[in-house]
């Protein structure tokens, strides 16, 4: 049993090269279109030079039609052309490293004039000025109104003291009314939040159950209150000061 497992490491530890099948070569390709060169694709030997064509077409656009190949060795010396579409590609004795290099003679080519690789040649998609401000979706349209919602709205990426300046006013414990809504409550938390965006965050105990959790955000306790009470806020939300708890019956009209 020791042996075997010995083996099986070996052969494991073994470079890819020496484990692949005897029956297939790894070849590099270039093309006389393209600057771009395929490593080390993997070539059945019994695989006609027909079948090559077809798999090097799906690589580089040349049709098989069009096509003509030819062997190189690893010294870059010239070996022959294989011209027997019907032969198998071990028949030209092809070893590891060797190159094969595609001719393209059809000047309509995808890859002729570096169609494939220069995407300046491509014709770049334009719009005019008129016609980009009739549609609704596009980032302007979004700046505007983003804009429209939020003077102070930016691009600018928040930083880990966005609003600290607000926040430093108010304390855990303090009486509070939200803006905009007036719903009031009680400070419980002031500080950044690791589950949430960057930046100070000021968490709310509300009277009347108008909130969103209990104090736990995204797996995280940031304080404690009644279900449905807990809110997390941005400082500039948040109004301290005499803000009592409201009747809920203050604005009930008394029977007559």
């Amino acid at each position: 049993m020791a042996a075997m497992l010995d083996a099986l490491k070996s052969y494991v530890r073994t470079p890819s090269t020496q484990n692949q099948a005897e029956d297939t070569v790894l070849l590099h390709v270039t093309h006389s279109n393209l600057k771009q060169h395929f490593i080390e694709i993997r070539f059945d030997l019994h695989t006609t030079i027909e079948r090559v064509k077809e798999k090097l077409r799906d690589r580089c656009g040349t049709p098989v039609e069009s096509m003509s190949l030819q062997l190189y060795d690893d010294t870059n010396t010239k070996i022959c052309d294989l011209i027997d579409d019907f032969r198998p590609i071990g028949y030209y004795s092809p070893l590891d490293g060797y190159r094969i290099h595609v001719i393209d003679a059809d000047p309509t080519s995808m890859s002729a004039g570096g169609w494939l690789e220069d995407t300046s040649l491509v014709e770049k998609y334009t719009i005019s000025e008129d016609a980009y401000n009739k549609r609704e979706d596009t980032f302007r349209k979004y700046r505007e109104k983003r804009v429209a919602e939020d003077p102070t709205w930016t691009l600018q990426k928040v930083t880990e003291d966005h609003m600290a300046d607000i926040a430093s006013g108010i304390e855990v414990g303090a009486r509070c009314e939200v803006d905009p809504g007036g719903k009031r409550g009680v400070v419980k938390f002031v500080g950044t939040a690791d589950t949430l965006a960057a930046g100070f965050w000021v968490g709310v105990q509300y009277d009347e159950p108008v909130g969103k959790h209990d104090g736990l955000v995204k797996g995280k306790r940031y304080f404690t209150c009644p279900p449905g009470h807990g809110a997390m806020l941005r400082p500039d939300k948040i109004k301290v000061g005499d803000y009592p708890e409201r009747d809920p019956f203050e604005d009930e009209e008394e029977e007559i």
